[in-house]
């Protein structure tokens, strides 16, 4: 194995590990956090439309 072969294969995993760790936070951090911030908006939507609908 030449020398820009090693640095080649080493760019490889670095790349390799920086997509799986991005991976690992988009699904266990970023992914719930939108989820939950998007079905609080509908719950606070949903309540504010049963809400006027009982004023009118």
């Amino acid at each position: 194995m030449e020398f820009d072969q090693y640095l080649g294969f080493l760019a490889f995993l670095t790349i390799l590990t920086i997509g799986f760790w991005l991976m690992i936070f988009l699904l266990t951090f970023v992914v719930p956090y939108w989820l939950g911030g998007n079905i609080l908006e509908l719950y606070k939507e949903w309540k504010d439309k049963k809400k006027a609908k009982r004023s009118v």
